[in-house]
């Protein structure tokens, strides 16, 4: 029983702690709950900061998690632009990093979330280097992407993951000349694989966006602090105006590495290990969101998924462990990305190397298909592009886990519920 005198503390203010808080408040926790963010924003949700925000088809005010007065309606001790850098674990407090205010804990969700990872090669210091994560950015690098498309100027981006592609769709919307450095064979190729990457690549050859694939970025070449160019480590320069690094992001972990909390391997992705209820290794201390590495019992491995769904339902699934509810967080991975028209989800998980076949239901020239990942017969994802409404059976499809007829699963004729 949860005694109306304890406190909740959430660490990070994203959509993961925003809705760990909101859920307490839904299943009845009549305690403190204190959400501490770094951002002077209120929580807010990231999908639009590369998507519908950055192209100027929604407003600022659409990405926010609730309305500003919700935090107080629900009885929310919301500190906007706070930082903690200590988490005591024996006396279970944490400290406030700009004055030292100590608060006490019960229980403690750390939902910090990741940062970007940055370019270390000369010329990052320069003015037009840009990354994408917070909605500062976002709103800075709309008003130099509407600026690059009016005067005809050079984007390069340095990544072709989801974020660096759906950048990189967002400037050629807005008329700008984008190159994009990746230094492997095609885009995507850590979630997509070869087959599937090429889509992509011929997605935005079509819309004027030029790739240099098997190269990096070796140094932004700048006069009197301004972007003038890119260079390779082939010794090409390529032209530009404004820089995006777009390699990835780091788990937030320093918190919980300073606590002493047990990590997971960082050559598999890191964050901080959690069980199948987001407990970490201290029994009053939670992760959820993009920082948390949990098992996985339906692909038999620990995940450290960096998505918006992840966000979504980690941290209400967090709150309910936190009340002491018994029940494992085993979500099937989901995202989504829109760029130029086309439409994409994503189920399942499986990186280069853990299928043995890809096969393809629909019209993949015309950008109309599902595409399965599958191991004896067996399907790990699916990823259907502008086809809709397939996500559960997808999803049933990779939870049943049963070997399936190949030739019905690529042929559209078949529904796919009678394959689940």
């Amino acid at each position: 029983m949860v005694d109306a005198d304890q406190t909740f503390v959430i660490v990070g203010g994203g959509l993961a702690g925003a809705k760990a808080a909101e859920t307490l408040r839904a299943e009845g926790f009549s305690g403190r709950v204190i959400l501490i963010c770094d951002e002077r924003d209120h929580p807010y949700e990231r999908p639009p900061l590369s998507k519908g925000y950055l192209l100027g088809k929604a407003e600022r005010d659409s990405v926010f998690v609730h309305e500003p007065a919700w935090y107080a309606q629900h009885d929310i001790e919301l500190h906007l632009g706070q930082t903690v850098d200590r988490v005591d674990r024996a006396a279970k407090t944490v400290r406030f990093g700009d004055d030292g205010t100590l608060v006490r804990y019960d229980k403690l969700l750390l939902a910090t979330g990741a940062e970007p990872r940055r370019l270390d090669i000369p010329g990052t210091e320069l003015a037009g280097v840009h990354h994408l994560r917070r909605l500062a950015h976002a709103e800075r690098l709309k008003g130099v992407l509407a600026a690059l498309g009016r005067d005809n100027g050079h984007l390069v981006i340095a990544g072709a993951g989801w974020i660096g592609l759906e950048v990189a769709a967002a400037a050629r919307t807005y008329g700008a000349e984008v190159t994009v450095i990746e230094h492997g064979s095609t885009p995507l190729h850590s979630v997509l694989g070869p087959e599937l990457g090429n889509v992509f690549a011929q997605l935005h050859e079509e819309h004027g966006v030029r790739f240099r694939f098997g190269v990096r970025l070796t140094e932004i070449v700048g006069q009197d602090g301004m972007v003038l160019a890119a260079r390779t480590d082939d010794g090409e320069e390529h032209p530009a105006h404004d820089v995006l690094a777009a390699i990835g992001a780091a788990p937030r972990i320093g918190l919980a590495e300073a606590a002493g909390l047990e990590l997971a391997d960082r050559a598999q992705g890191g964050g901080i290990m959690v069980d199948e209820r987001l407990r970490t290794s201290d029994p009053d201390i939670y992760a959820a969101g993009d920082v948390a590495a949990f098992p996985h019992a339906l692909f038999d491995t620990r995940l450290r998924v960096e998505h918006w769904a992840n966000a979504l339902n980690g941290g209400p699934a967090a709150a309910r462990s936190m009340l002491g509810q018994d029940a494992a967080y085993d979500r099937v991975p989901y995202f989504f990305t829109d760029q130029y028209d086309l439409g994409m989800e994503y189920s399942g998980w499986a990186p280069p190397g853990s299928y043995d076949q890809v096969v393809i239901r629909g019209d993949a020239g015309k950008r109309e298909f599902i595409a399965f990942w599958v191991k004896e017969g067996r399907v790990l994802a699916g990823m259907n592009v502008n086809v809709w409404d397939v996500t559960e059976p997808i999803q049933r499809l990779i939870r049943t886990g049963a070997p399936v007829d190949l030739d019905a699963l690529a042929d559209p004729h078949v529904a796919l519920d009678s394959l689940a």
